[in-house]
């Protein structure tokens, strides 16, 4: 427990020189490390052996966050500048030379390299840092900065905030088990306790942004957001039990050992990756309608 307590203060505080420098090269740099171990950890549980393909992959995961926005880069490098290298060539012709790669060091190394690392990894190096990559989508897709900064907040009250709701609730009323074959320690009450959380402290930044925030949010917006905040906390608690179908069918207990106590990167950020593809579909459709 103690472990614990000290990984979570060293996060905490780490976290928030992120935020304090999150207009700056800071949040893609901390987007790039946390794709690259996350890729690394998922390539290591499904025991790929193939270390050509590890490498290349990381490689290509820590990559992926910097080509997510102009604005990536400032104040070193112009937004148009740095829009027009990243733009230059299509985002999908790396993609697509990627897997090509990985199917030449499958041919090359056949003896002790499959199809299914093949898949994993592509999974692991494009799927997994493109949606990390949502972090800097988010912050950099409106005009007005703070309201694509709230909803980061908003998907990580999402995950967090049910996870540890779900996880105190469980403990103290839990009965009824909600996927006893996946995650046995999961229980319906711990669910709903956890969803419970995620609306109050949902509704608790809520409050807090419209007050210092410079364009506070209308009725509408605010309304459509708390009433999403159910359906996203729901696809962080799957997002968590996703990840636990991962470690069951690798045979590991954790992703990685990274965070002394907690586990590896994905075991902390499994359900943000659900919430932040959903809050990005939220946004995609609020910025199509403003």
């Amino acid at each position: 427990m103690k472990q614990r307590v000290i990984t979570a203060v060293c996060l905490l505080a780490v976290l928030a020189v992120i935020v304090w420098q999150i207009n700056t090269p800071a949040l893609v740099i901390a987007v790039a490390f946390i794709s690259a171990v996350a890729s690394g950890e998922i390539m290591r549980c499904a025991n790929v052996q193939n270390t050509f393909i590890k490498v290349v992959g990381i490689i290509f995961s820590a990559c992926v966050p910097f080509f997510s926005s102009d604005r990536v880069m400032l104040p070193l490098i112009s937004t148009v500048t740095w829009g027009g290298i990243i733009h230059f060539v299509p985002q999908i012709v790396f993609v697509i030379a990627l897997c090509l790669v990985f199917l030449l060091a499958m041919l090359k190394g056949y003896a002790y390299t499959n199809f299914e690392d093949v898949a994993i990894s592509v999974f692991a190096s494009v799927v997994v840092p493109y949606g990390f990559s949502i972090f800097i989508r988010l912050r950099d897709m409106f005009a007005n900065e703070q309201f694509g900064i709230y909803l980061i907040f908003f998907a990580l009250i999402c995950a967090l905030a049910t996870d540890t709701g779900a996880q105190l609730t469980g403990m103290a009323i839990g009965k009824h088990k909600m996927s006893p074959n996946i995650s046995p320690k999961k229980t319906v009450e711990g669910a709903v306790g956890g969803l419970l959380f995620s609306l109050i402290l949902n509704a608790v930044a809520m409050i807090i942004y419209n007050r210092i925030a410079d364009t506070p949010l209308d009725k509408t917006m605010a309304t459509v957001l708390y009433a999403c905040c159910i359906p996203v906390s729901f696809m962080g608690m799957m997002g968590d039990l996703s990840a636990s179908v991962l470690k069951r069918n690798f045979n590991v207990k954790d992703f990685g050992k990274i965070f002394p106590g907690h586990g590896g990167v994905m075991d902390r950020m499994d359900s943000s990756l659900f919430t932040l593809a959903c809050t990005y579909v939220i946004a995609l459709i609020t910025k199509s309608v403003m």
